[in-house]
Formats: C-alpha cells, structure tokens, sequence
C-alpha cells in the first residue's frame, strides 16, 4: 500500500508538509511561498511555556498557524482530528491510506528513530506525512530529510501520543478539497499584512520586535540575575530554540526572503526584491548571535562574546526589522 506521493526535501517541518501537500494536489508551490503566504514569519519569547523549566522562545507563528492560514487562503478544504483512543487514531490514519489519501501527522519528534541521536530531544511539533504501509512499517515523507523514511508503527504511535508540552494527542490533518485554479497574488498580499501586523502591533512586550527587545533586556541581565550558570542554560534553550527546531531564527528569516523575492516576481513589484536583501542581512545578523551565544554555551567566549554584546545584536535585529514590515506596510497599504 504506496500512494505516489512526491518527497520534497524542505528546510522546516509544517511549511514542508503544507507545501507537499498541495503540491500532491496539483499546486506548484514552493517551501518559502507557503510559509510567507501562511504568515510564518514571527518572535515570541514566552518566559510563563516552559521546556525542561526553561523558557520558550519562538522564531515562528503557533503550532499549525502556516497550514491553517495558507489553506483558507486558497480556499482548500482540511480534516483534522485529535484522538483520545490510540487504536482509533492508528486505524484512522490506516482507512486513509487504504483510500490513497496522504495524511499529514503532528508527532514527538524524540520518538522517531530515523532521527540521529544528536537531535532526538522532546519537542512535540515535528509535522510530516504517511504515504503507505508495509507489514508494520509505515512510509514517511519527512520534509526535514533528504530522502524518505520508514517508521514502525510501534515508534509512530509513540510519536503521535507523546507526553509532555504541546503534546499531540494523535493530531492528523488532510487536504479534502483543492480548487482547479489558485490566485496567488492576493494571498501573497494578505499573508504579507498579516505577518507585519503581529510583528509590529500585536500588544504587550513579549511579541513581536518588541518582544526581540525584551529578550534583549532580560540577556542583558541574565549573569547577575540568575548566575553564571543558570544564565548559561537559558541561552543553551534560547539557541537550541533558535538554530535545531526547524530553521530557526536566522532560518526563517531567510527563507521570508526568499518568499519576498518569489513575490516580486509575481506581484510584479520590485521594492519587495530591496526588502528581500535586506530580510537576508538581518538573517545574517541572528546567526551572529547564535554563533556567540554558542561559543559562551562551550566556554568558549572571548571578552567581545558577553551578554551584552548579544543584547546589542538582538537590538540590532529589532530595529532591522522594525524598518522592514514597515517598509511592507507602505508597499501594501
């Protein structure tokens, strides 16, 4: 039992799955235009989630926010189900394939042992796609791998009810209805809206550029508020938040430029190649943080490598980006 189903090798899991499914559909649609058109794009640093007692920091939108949105959008149709009863939700999953229906699971990536050792930590948010079935083993198209995997039903239930924060409960999604025709133009322009207005004007301190400066204060202050050690264990989570869960900080800023200059080409609007640019330097400017903040993580921090230096990059970034969703806002107001 195999539907022919297209493995698309992608950068980050839900963008790779959103756009593999539509592709499956019919709809060309690249990695980068789903996620912008979904809205991807986003910073919240959440001090009251936590993973492991550590704070949460997010570099994208919640949890099925990019499938969600970019499928309204479109105007395509999406069963979803939670499942209290393990055996229903493998049966569930079994009836579609049956059906030829590829169905896209939430699951704890730690739980999947196609993972490498060095990334298989509890994170309840990995997103890909069963396309079959052979004896026990079921047939992934994992868009965070190169090529498809195999995963026994045993470790996929697993996955698919992992314990702990964000956990799944058995969550499978699948496209229903997708219209012959797309008009990408004005979801482009929507999903461009949206994403500057969460990032400018969504209230309070934590979200958005005004949460990048929060971050930045609360670094700042980390030594000596929480100690040397202490200190050093939040910045493990915030880099590993920012660098091994999908792209990233740095990650999804470049692949929103990507987005921006797929959309120059279609909107036919050339000040969205300058933004492009420009969302790729301040991509730059987070992998430079992460690159020092890894260097304290290793003890391995010169005098230029201090939690100060790091505040004045997220700064940095802010302003950076402050001036680019605004820049879109004026493109598209």
């Amino acid at each position: 039992m195999k539907i022919d189903f297209k493995h698309r090798h992608s950068a980050h899991c839900e963008s790779g799955v959103s756009s593999n499914l539509l592709f499956h559909y019919g709809v060309d649609i690249s990695e980068a235009m789903a996620f912008g058109i979904g809205g991807g794009i986003f910073f919240g640093y959440l001090p009251f989630l936590r993973v492991n007692k550590l704070p949460i920091t997010t570099f994208r939108c919640e949890v099925g926010g990019i499938f969600k949105r970019l499928t309204k959008k479109f105007g395509v149709d999406v069963y979803w189900k939670k499942f209290r009863s393990q055996k229903k939700a493998m049966d569930a999953l079994d009836r579609c394939l049956e059906e030829g229906i590829p169905v896209a699971c939430r699951t704890g990536g730690y739980w999947l042992p196609y993972f490498p050792s060095a990334l298989r930590f509890h994170f309840n948010m990995h997103n890909l796609v069963v396309y079959g079935k052979e004896g026990d083993d079921y047939l992934i198209s994992d868009p965070v791998f190169q090529e498809p995997v195999t995963c026994h039903r045993k470790y996929l239930l697993k996955a698919r009810f992992a314990k702990g924060a964000l956990a799944p409960k058995g969550t499978m999604y699948y496209l229903t209805s997708v219209p012959e025709k797309i008009d990408f133009a004005p979801a482009i322009i929507k999903g461009i809206k949206e994403a500057c207005h969460r990032m400018l004007k969504t209230p309070g301190p934590i979200i958005g550029v005004k949460g990048i400066r929060f971050l930045a204060n609360r670094i700042e202050k980390w030594p000596k508020k929480l100690g040397k050690r202490k200190a050093i264990l939040h910045l493990v989570q915030l880099i590993r938040m920012q660098e091994e869960l999908g792209t990233g900080g740095g990650g999804f800023r470049f692949m929103y430029a990507a987005f921006l200059q797929e959309a120059a080409g279609i909107l036919k609007e050339n000040r969205l190649l300058d933004l492009s640019t420009k969302m790729t330097s301040t991509g730059d400017r987070w992998r430079e943080f992460a690159v020092i903040g890894s260097r304290n993580c290793k003890n391995r921090a010169t005098e230029l490598d201090s939690f100060e230096a790091m505040a004045d990059i997220l700064r940095d970034c802010a302003n950076r980006e402050t001036e680019i969703y605004q820049e879109l806002m004026a493109v598209f107001h």
